[in-house]
């Protein structure tokens, strides 16, 4: 494996007398597109001499060979994906974001096949399968690293949970009928405080996200920032803020105010009681993307929202 002038990893074909190799799936299995999709893969890695390995769990809804390997083991963090060189998800963006646990818990690259309406951290569709075997058969893909967020919230000064998110950390209201005070901070310093349905803390990968339904700017994702958009705040300065990679971003949720909820990826919630303080800073350990294109994000983002781009004639030459 060979790394590039970007900082991109490329991984080259398997060598003589290397030791076995294993690839991790995981798949959303209460859709038959995704089952479907996984017996296809697991056929054309078995094929070529991969080993593969699943969730114990998820295997009995899989149609597997006996030759798959099964893993007791499903908390991210406990081991499961020890010894695999890479953990293809099949799925929407849910799937995909519960792969991203996986992932950074082992460091494994991720590779997603997008089965869902979206998905940005897909890097295939579902007719993209065959390919897909090919390139992980060959190790011919790349990998980058995505900017991650750390979380910490604290209660009358003391730390009462910590948490992580690839795409976003939001600060929402928990009773639907009532409006979530808040104050927000960049960097130590106030910024400005408003009643609304809460705030939206997140990487330039979640910028296309929770973020963007929000009404922030969609990022690059090789810009290193951090993002913060107010929802629906009843204020006349609300807009969505874009800080430094290091700036430590603050939503304080009024002593007097009703309480909130924590949401990290729209997976991992916390409670949150009136003056809890949720601190949001760039996280220490990122998530690995496997790519297997080099095409511009901008195309990416033409594709993936269906953008009107007929009639566009270039630059002249």
């Amino acid at each position: 494996m060979t790394t590039t002038s970007t900082g991109t990893t490329t991984s080259t074909g398997p060598t003589p007398g290397e030791e076995p190799r294993t690839v991790f799936l995981l798949a959303h299995t209460g859709r038959p597109a995704a089952i479907r999709s996984a017996e296809l893969v697991v056929q054309g890695l078995l094929a070529h001499g991969l080993g593969v390995r699943v969730l114990a769990k998820e295997a009995d809804d899989l149609p597997l060979p006996p030759e798959v390997e099964r893993v007791e083991k499903d908390a991210p963090d406990g081991g499961p994906m020890d010894g695999c060189e890479l953990l293809v998800v099949l799925g929407g963006d849910g799937t995909l974001l519960r792969g991203a646990e996986f992932s950074r818990a082992s460091g494994v690259p991720m590779l997603g096949v997008n089965l869902g309406r979206i998905g940005f951290l897909a890097e295939a569709e579902r007719d993209d399968l065959e390919k897909v075997v090919d390139r992980v058969v060959g190790r011919a893909y790349e990998v980058e690293e995505r900017m991650t967020l750390d979380i910490v919230v604290r209660d009358d000064g003391r730390v009462v949970h910590t948490d992580w998110a690839l795409n976003e950390a939001s600060v929402e209201k928990a009773a639907r009928e009532r409006l979530l005070e808040v104050v927000i901070e960049v960097d130590g310093r106030p910024v400005s405080g408003f009643g609304g349905d809460g705030v939206v803390c997140a990487t330039p990968t979640g910028s296309t996200a929770y973020a963007f339904s929000a009404g922030g700017p969609i990022v690059w994702p090789d810009v290193e920032a951090l993002l913060m958009v107010p929802i629906s705040a009843h204020a006349l300065f609300a807009k969505p803020l874009v800080t430094a990679p290091d700036s430590v971003l603050a939503v304080e949720i009024r002593h007097h105010a009703q309480p909130g909820v924590l949401w990290c990826d729209g997976r991992r919630t916390a409670a949150l009681p009136p003056g809890a303080r949720v601190e949001v800073r760039r996280g220490t350990v990122p998530v690995r993307l496997a790519r297997l294109h080099h095409a511009p994000f901008t195309d990416r983002l033409v594709a993936k929202f269906a953008l009107p781009v007929a009639g566009w004639r270039g630059a002249a030459h």
